[in-house]
C-alpha cells in the first residue's frame, strides 16, 4: 500500500492537487494590482532618476541636501508611486504567492528601458535590450503558472492510521 503523504501521481489525492494548483483565476481587481504592481515601480524610479539629474550631487555628510531632494516635485512624484508599489506589492502578496509576483515587478525592467531611452533620452546597449527580452521571456514562463501553490492536504484512510498506530 502506497504511502498517503506522498501519493502516487496518479492517484486520486494527486490528480486533485495538479487540478487546483493549475487553476489560474484572477479576478480584473488582482490584474489591476498586479498592473500597479508593474507599472508603479518603474514610473516612480524613473521620476527619481529624472529629480536627481537636476540635483547637485548627495553625500550622506550633507543630510540637509538629502532632505531638500525629497521636497523637489519629481522626487516626491517618484516617492509616491514608490509608496504605491509597495500598497499594491503587498495586496499582491496578500492572495498569491511571491514566485507568482515577484515577476510581475520584473516586467519593470522593460518599462524602466522604455522610459529611460524614450523619456530620459539614455542610451541603452545592445547587450541590455538582449538582457531585459530574456527577462521577458522568463517571465512569460513563470506567469503561466498559478497565483497560489497551496497543496490540498492528502485524505488520511482509516486502515492507514491504524497501520501507523500498531508500528
Amino acid at each position: 500500500m502506497g504511502n498517503p503523504l506522498h501519493p502516487k501521481p496518479t492517484s486520486p489525492d494527486c490528480i486533485k492537487l495538479n487540478d487546483r494548483m493549475s487553476e489560474h483565476s484572477l479576478s480584473p481587481r488582482q490584474y489591476m494590482i498586479l498592473g500597479l504592481v508593474a507599472i508603479s515601480a518603474p514610473l516612480g524610479d524613473s521620476c527619481l532618476a529624472r529629480g536627481m539629474a537636476a540635483m547637485p550631487t548627495i553625500a550622506f555628510a550633507h543630510p540637509g541636501s538629502l532632505i531638500a531632494a525629497v521636497f523637489t516635485p519629481w522626487i516626491a512624484l517618484g516617492i509616491a508611486l514608490l509608496i504605491g508599489f509597495f500598497a499594491s506589492y503587498l495586496t499582491a502578496l496578500s492572495w498569491a504567492d511571491l514566485t507568482f509576483v515577484l515577476p510581475a515587478t520584473a516586467f519593470g525592467y522593460v518599462i524602466i528601458a522604455l522610459l529611460a531611452r524614450f523619456w530620459l533620452n539614455e542610451t541603452i546597449s545592445i547587450e541590455r535590450w538582449a538582457g531585459i527580452a530574456l527577462i521577458t521571456l522568463g517571465v512569460g514562463f513563470v506567469a503561466h503558472g498559478p497565483s497560489r501553490t497551496v497543496p490540498v492536504a492528502p485524505e488520511v484512510h482509516e486502515d492507514t492510521e491504524r497501520e501507523v498506530e500498531a508500528r
